[in-house]
């Protein structure tokens, strides 16, 4: 009797524990999915506010170039009337340097670099031909210039924005320029400091050589940065967002832009523990929020636990009765009550259906392209682990539309929109099933045909190009891409090579004219 009390006792607190482990695993599933959700979500809005502040400051400081030359233009017609004379010279540069804060210095030189007039006074260099590579420069190209850093007659790192000087006839006179000391206070460098540096973060500027144009900390104006994603890709015309690391191996959420003017890149970054401190705070009020419902929801498994236990022993009580006629009713109680239970053991696969279904729909938006309903980024990775993992040999046609940016200027993007999605729907129509369709960004794609031969990649590419060609994209009409494929022979040589490869091939094909298919293989490559 004691024994059947003990296993019965044992059974209802296996129960309770089991019911326990899964609301607790439960709970801190929610809580890790939530964690991640939210983390992810913060990191891209750190970068895309980093993104959008580097381009607001990259408009701002082309702003402020343009109307420098603007002053200088002005100024250059003033001086051009009269260019032999002192005073007029005298008073035009005096003008400039105490009209505007624009420039730490003014200085009008003729053509023989020469200066004949400055501002202020103090610099003392009436008469003095200059030597700097800034002034050689100007002078030989006789246009409008803002020249890269350099050290000046008097010592200090500068940028020179210059207009040449032309009389009536057309007959070059010099140039007058304007400086910028930039490890001094100016106007451009009190426009850049306007970022709030707050929990680590801050802003810079390099040229196109890596040196800074601008940085909080003076002492390292004029200095190169290598190693440094962003400003690699900043100085390369390309303006985005990324994870980097700075000097102090920090992790940085950088945005960047270019100021179109000079070439620059403008990069604002902030620190990624920074960013992301907000949320552990967050997750712990979520946590102390959850605890006293988590409480009640104990009491309540072990009073449920203990239900669950009594069918058992109304079980054992009619085995012991069997022969009693009441014993049959005792046990279709019973099983109404096992009904029930199957009911809610349906509830909650209903209720892990609709969690799965949730997750999955985030697992889709993660991998899939919004525009196109092709997959990202991270489809490819996903597919190339496999691959390189099971030594799957595939082709790659990295495919791209010809004069897309046409298409965007003339009829808007909405319409280059439409052409994308058209270009997936006719990728899907001439590839197959197995294959793995990307977009990689803008007009690009990448087509993965696993355990595929070039030849057969080759009939693939062709069949779409032609398809496109044909294809009548209204209101654009005809749209033609151009195509690159490499292989993959599934050796021990990492996949990073084909890529490389493919893109060799679809930049012979723009070269070549376009419209066309080129296959890293030359005993089959063909014109289009």
């Amino acid at each position: 009797m004691n024994f059947k009390s003990i296993a019965k006792m044992d059974l209802g607190r296996l129960i309770l524990a089991l019911t326990i482990a899964s609301v607790l695993v439960s709970l801190a599933n929610t809580l890790h999915a939530s964690y991640q959700v939210q983390r992810q979500q913060l990191i891209d809005a750190a970068l895309e506010t980093n993104h959008a502040y580097a381009s607001k400051l990259a408009a701002s400081t082309d702003d402020f170039f343009a109307s420098m030359m603007q002053q200088l233009a002005y100024a250059a017609q003033v001086v051009a009337r009269d260019f032999d004379n002192p005073a007029l010279l005298k008073a035009e540069s005096e003008r400039l340097f105490l009209q505007t804060d624009s420039f730490n210095s003014i200085a009008i030189i003729d053509r023989q670099a020469q200066v004949v007039s400055h501002a202020p006074q103090t610099l003392q260099l009436l008469g003095r031909k200059l030597e700097t590579r800034g002034v050689r420069k100007a002078l030989a190209d006789r246009k409008p210039l803002i020249s890269q850093p350099y050290l000046s007659a008097a010592g200090n790192l500068v940028i020179s924005v210059s207009q040449p000087v032309f009389d009536a006839q057309r007959n070059y006179l010099g140039m007058i320029a304007g400086t910028i000391y930039l490890k001094h206070e100016n106007f451009l460098n009190r426009l850049l400091a306007s970022h709030y540096y707050q929990d680590g973060s801050y802003l810079y500027v390099v040229d196109q050589q890596r040196r800074l144009i601008y940085h909080p900390l003076n002492n390292r104006v004029g200095t190169a940065v290598e190693d440094n994603l962003a400003i690699e890709e900043v100085i390369a015309g390309i303006a985005g967002r990324r994870e980097v690391t700075n000097s102090e191996h920090v992790a940085m959420l950088a945005g960047y832009a270019i100021v179109p003017a000079t070439g620059w890149g403008v990069v604002a970054q902030r620190p990624k523990t920074a960013t992301l401190a907000a949320l552990d705070t967050l997750m712990l009020k979520v946590l102390l929020h959850a605890l006293p419902v988590a409480a009640l929801s104990l009491v309540f498994i072990w009073w449920c636990a203990r239900r669950i236990a009594r069918p058992l022993q109304q079980l054992a009580s009619g085995a012991r009765t069997m022969d009693d006629p009441a014993t049959a009713d005792d046990i279709r109680r019973v099983r109404s009550w096992y009904y029930e239970a199957a009911e809610l053991r349906q509830a909650m696969l209903v209720g892990i259906g609709l969690l799965q279904r949730n997750i999955n729909r985030l697992r889709q938006d993660a991998q899939t392209d919004a525009l196109t309903g092709l997959g990202n980024r991270r489809t490819l990775d996903q597919a190339l682990a496999a691959w390189e993992r099971e030594k799957t040999p595939f082709a790659v046609m990295s495919v791209d539309v010809d004069f897309f940016k046409n298409v965007n200027d003339t009829y808007g993007h909405d319409v280059g929109d439409g052409v994308l999605r058209a270009l997936a729907q006719h990728m899907r129509d001439c590839a197959r099933e197995r294959d793995v369709f990307c977009r990689i960004g803008g007009e690009e794609f990448l087509v993965l045909l696993p355990r595929t031969s070039p030849q057969v990649a080759l009939q693939v590419a062709e069949r779409l190009r032609q398809q496109v060609e044909r294809a009548d994209m209204a209101p654009v009409g005809r749209v033609t891409i151009s195509i690159g494929i490499a292989h993959w022979a599934g050796d021990a040589q990492g996949t990073a090579e084909v890529f490389k490869r493919a893109d060799e091939m679809l930049y012979r094909a723009k070269r070549a004219g376009r419209n066309r298919v080129e296959v890293d293989m030359p005993e089959i490559r063909r014109e289009a």
